[in-house]
């Protein structure tokens, strides 16, 4: 997240345009690798200032750049480390801070972040690469031991789905992922115009805490759950668990538990459902919200209902129906539902010996 006030350049002929944009100095950014560096000096001062930084701290950030927010953060802290995966950039941080007072406060890690095995901080400050967003806020969020707070640029609409709540239209399952493990805070929007080259959207600055005790779930199960409950966001949980697909994968997991319950006794059970595998072919919880439902709750030819013969319903789906009625649940939309309603719904699915891996 570097900055400072940058020269004009002549323009690039057309073939180049788009593509990258120089620095005083030589070094060009690419906008394909999510190169935009902040260089609004007055906003880098009120991140530094929101972000709340002791002198006693050791600081993570991540794709600092040039080193303007560097800088500013060496004055801050005790430490930082700084992850960079352009090697032109790691050369420029070396250039800008050898010989200087902060130069012995400063570790610079090439690489990628998402691959690099992250080292003890208390406080993270990033300007990320949107294209990274979901699966670099995860990875903080599974870092331990748990950091203070992470100081984070987003795409606004990102930053917005990690701070909705119930009932605003971009609730999803990210939000939910993100809050089960955190607290989110909008701290700071940031217009597309002080980034070089500018974005084609508006950034948010957001403050992330880990949550202390973390709230324990089981993570393919959850994550199921989660599935389950967005595919269809906005029509009722009694109509969503109502479908025959949802219901059949559902009773699968729970014929197969049955029978490891009695193959391998109840005490056992439980480490074998974890053998199951996820019915639901769950990928990481950090991924992609683009099939939460977002149609406003109409139904659709997808969405088929059990059908049952003559009208009689099977002993499975009124068990899975009980669950809802007995929580009330059964007219309640996923939109609309708080994290502990998710977590309370869950556990009454569970009770019941119904499982979603």
């Amino acid at each position: 997240m570097a900055g400072g006030k940058i020269r004009k350049e002549k323009p690039k002929a057309k073939g180049g345009a788009g593509t990258s944009a120089p620095y005083q100095g030589g070094i060009s950014f690419h906008k394909s690798k999510g190169q935009h560096i902040l260089k609004n000096p007055m906003l880098v001062d009120t991140i530094v200032q929101k972000s709340g930084i002791k002198s006693t701290d050791t600081i993570l950030e991540i794709g600092p750049g040039t080193g303007n927010l560097t800088k500013k953060l060496l004055e801050a802290g005790k430490l930082v480390i700084a992850v960079e995966v352009d090697p032109r950039m790691v050369l420029e941080l070396q250039r800008r801070f050898q010989g200087t007072p902060h130069s012995s406060r400063l570790k610079v890690i090439q690489g990628d972040v998402l691959k690099t095995e992250l080292p003890y901080f208390d406080i993270c400050v990033a300007n990320i690469p949107y294209q990274i967003s979901s699966p670099l806020t995860f990875k903080l969020l599974n870092h331990q031991p748990a950091f203070r707070c992470a100081i984070i640029m987003f795409q606004r609409e990102f930053a917005m789905r990690l701070v909705a709540q119930p009932g605003d239209k971009l609730y999803c399952r990210l939000t939910v992922n993100t809050q089960l493990l955190s607290r989110v805070f909008h701290l700071l929007k940031v217009g597309k115009n002080n980034f070089r080259p500018p974005p084609k959207v508006d950034s948010s600055v957001v403050r992330i805490e880990p949550r202390k005790p973390r709230i324990e779930v089981k993570q393919k199960e959850w994550d199921g759950f989660l599935r389950t409950c967005f595919n269809r966001k906005n029509k009722t949980l009694g109509a969503i668990f109502r479908q025959k697909n949802v219901l059949s994968l559902l009773e699968k997991n729970y014929k197969t538990l049955q029978a490891l319950n009695l193959s391998v006794g109840n005490r056992d059970a439980e480490m074998a459902s974890l053998r199951l595998g996820n019915a639901n072919e769950v990928e990481t919880m950090e991924m992609d919200d683009d099939n939460d439902d977002e149609d406003g709750g109409a139904d659709d030819e997808m969405d088929v209902e059990d059908g049952d013969a003559e009208g009689e319903t099977s002993e499975f789906k009124k068990m899975v129906l009980a669950v809802l009625k007995e929580g009330n649940f059964e007219e309640k939309r996923s939109s609309k539902l708080k994290l502990e309603e998710f977590l309370y719904l869950l556990s009454l699915f569970n009770k019941a010996g119904i499982h979603f891996s």
